[in-house]
């Protein structure tokens, strides 16, 4: 008896309303109002078979509005006893297990609704929103795809689809979906937050800096959106910016350790690498498991030239992650800087293991064969590098010292005139190509890159000394000439 309470609804038929008004009151809006008329309309015993089952639905749909899923389901469960082809009931019961996280029971229930019928929009919609929060973006798509055939203006399902292409990696379809979301529903902060990542992922940080800011707009307090834009700053260059994000996101949220991260980021960015690394200290204590982290923070202390703090983070990193080319290559710079070149190119080798074509591994390889004698594999790293990317400013300096160390001076000349073309402010550019014209005996030419290395590296002070030598050099010049003429004097006598 207790149980057939339970499902009737468990309170009297209302008094002083009649059975029209009942039902309208049991298909409202008002949830509260709903489940009291719709149980006084069950517990009539007036209605039978399609109509009870009917009532049920509607008190199942009122519950499902309150979120009391359970007694949804229950009322579920009722209809369909009553009408076994009730679309509406399965509809029903899928939503309410989708929303207690039990997709697997959601996605047979929208299944039953759309062979029953088949123009059912919101089903394919919820049917989609279970395979994408299983990871199957292939199947929600399209189901999504299906639900705005039958219903344009839905916004949700444009905006759920557009999160679907975003996890596969297709940020130019995710944009266009989330375009569509915002133009039927102009409010959507969601959408605004998650245009902004797409346009992240696209690296165009101005339109994505400008959807934060929208979302912030739409809702101040919206952590994920300043986290964004933060990020979006941080990007730019901006670190200023992004440091007053981060403060104010971790504000009402102390406990978010990929905003620690962030800012930690932020600091190195500045140079600042005293603060970056207390707060990659505190984003560890929140996960000490975070290899991306370590790596972080050993960058951080090789910057500071604490070379032994750095190798140290990036061994706990590598035992986190043992595949991380990042944390190789750091670790064999760290040991580059320690003039441990063994260690060095072992680390490079590991990380050219993991990305066969990474030019700066090249680049690092290269000069550390070239500091320990192996110029024939010093030359090859550096050639290997410029195939990979023609514009290594760097490797083209490393191969024109090589070319110089052989003594082929018009080669060397060569490469150092191409990566000035790349780059018109490369001090060692400048320095080595007067070292080879002064090799060359091209004096001129080799006191105008003296000169330009000296204003690049000191500027005014670069010039002072620049015209020093030259005052020197000219003293010395006229000296060294009357003391010849005074030794020739002394010969002829």
């Amino acid at each position: 008896m207790n149980m057939l309470m339970a499902l009737l609804g468990g309170s009297a038929v209302l008094h002083g309303q009649t059975r029209g008004e009942n039902w309208k009151r049991c298909g409202g809006n008002d949830p509260d109002r709903a489940i009291e008329a719709c149980s006084a309309l069950i517990q009539s015993g007036q209605d039978t078979g399609i109509n009870l089952a009917k009532a049920f639905n509607y008190r199942g749909s009122a519950y499902l509005k309150k979120g009391d899923y359970d007694h949804a389901i229950q009322d579920s469960d009722q209809a369909l006893r009553l009408n076994p082809n009730s679309d509406e009931a399965f509809y029903n019961r899928g939503r309410a297990y989708a929303h207690k996280g039990d997709d697997d029971r959601a996605i047979p229930d929208y299944d039953h609704a759309l062979r029953v019928n088949p123009s059912l929009a919101n089903a394919f919609h919820g049917r989609g929103a279970a395979y994408a929060r299983k990871g199957d973006d292939d199947r929600a798509i399209p189901d999504y795809d299906q639900a705005l055939r039958l219903n344009p203006s839905l916004a949700n399902a444009l905006y759920d689809r557009g999160l679907a292409y975003a996890h596969k990696g297709d940020s130019d379809h995710a944009i266009q979906d989330y375009d569509q979301a915002l133009r039927l529903s102009p409010a959507f902060a969601n959408a605004f937050y998650a245009r902004g990542l797409a346009y992240a992922h696209k690296g165009d940080y101005d339109h994505s800096i400008q959807d934060y800011d929208q979302t912030l707009r739409i809702n101040p307090g919206y952590a994920d959106a300043l986290v964004g834009r933060a990020d979006a700053f941080q990007r730019k260059g901006n670190y200023d910016h992004a440091i007053q994000d981060y403060d104010q996101s971790l504000r009402p949220n102390p406990g978010f350790w990929d905003v620690f991260y962030g800012r930690g980021n932020a600091y190195a960015g500045k140079g600042d690498y005293d603060r970056a690394i207390q707060d990659y200290d505190r984003a560890l204590q929140l996960k000490s498991n975070s290899a991306e982290v370590l790596v972080m923070r050993g960058l951080a202390h090789t910057r500071k030239g604490n070379y032994d703090g750095a190798i140290q983070d990036f061994d706990q990193g590598l035992r986190l992650k043992p595949n991380s080319a990042a944390a190789f290559y750091d670790r064999a710079r760290a040991y580059a800087y320690e003039d441990d070149y063994g260690r060095a190119i072992r680390d490079y080798h590991d990380a050219l293991r993991l990305t066969p074509g990474d030019a700066d591994a090249l680049y690092g390889r290269g000069l550390a064969f070239s500091r320990i004698g192996k110029h024939t594999l010093a030359i090859q790293d550096c050639d290997r590098t410029l195939q990979f990317n023609p514009t290594y400013a760097a490797a083209l300096i490393n191969r024109g010292v090589e070319y110089a160390r052989r003594g082929d001076y018009d080669r060397a000349i060569e490469y150092y005139d191409q990566a000035i073309r790349l780059n018109a402010h490369l001090v060692d550019a400048y320095h080595d190509r007067g070292l080879a014209y002064a090799r060359k005996g091209e004096y001129f030419r080799a006191m105008a890159d003296h000169g330009h290395f000296l204003w690049l590296k000191f500027g005014i002070l670069g010039i002072t000394i620049r015209v020093c030598l030259l005052v020197l050099a000219v003293a010395l010049g006229f000296v060294f000439k009357r003391f010849r003429k005074g030794l020739m004097r002394g010969q002829q006598y």
